[in-house]
């Protein structure tokens, strides 16, 4: 089944599922994607409501080597005691569902990252995004799905980077040498 979605150039959304030919167009997208989902019979789930200014909500997870699902005795500490604003939720592994306060939401993330590492001597290697990264455009927000993407691929890097034994000197001359400010 595919469902469809297209901005048109009067503010409104068109959702299409392609399967029985269904097309409903609303001035609200979520209205729109609760239709599709109603029409092709799955379940529809609202999204949460906005945050404050300067909070911000992921999913940080942690994803070892395949074989530690949620109940994985390394993860006790953090399901007794996680980070203020994160909740413990089972995503096929461990992972950690926040809402956190920070600047953007880079500084967010960074900061529950070095928290959970300094409390509970784990280091969480990926953020939860949707899609495979692709190129933004240049007005895309820093505390948008792009923001969230960066911080999954940097979080992954330096996952990988340890366990291929580059350090942390190796990372920061990588990112030095891209010239980024």
């Amino acid at each position: 089944m595919t469902l469809q979605f297209l901005r048109n150039a009067d503010g409104t959304v068109t959702g299409r599922n392609e399967t029985n030919g269904f097309t409903v167009t609303h001035a609200d997208e979520e209205e729109v994607k609760r239709q599709l989902y109603e029409d092709a019979g799955w379940e529809y789930t609202p999204p949460p409501p906005p945050l404050p200014p300067g909070h911000h909500r992921f999913l940080l997870t942690h994803e070892e080597d395949g074989s530690c699902g949620f109940e994985d005795e390394r993860y006790a500490g953090l399901r007794e005691r996680p980070p203020e604003g994160c909740v413990p939720a089972g995503h096929g592994h461990f992972a950690l569902e926040c809402e956190r306060p920070g600047k953007t939401l880079l500084d967010a993330v960074a900061a529950t990252v070095a928290e959970i590492r300094r409390d509970h001597g784990l280091v969480m290697n990926g953020l939860r995004v949707a899609g495979r990264p692709e190129e933004w455009p240049d007005a895309e927000v820093r505390s948008g799905d792009a923001a969230a993407r960066v911080a999954h691929l940097v979080l992954t890097a330096a996952h990988r980077s340890r366990r291929l034994g580059y350090g942390r000197k190796e990372l920061v001359r990588l990112l030095d040498a891209t010239g980024i400010e």
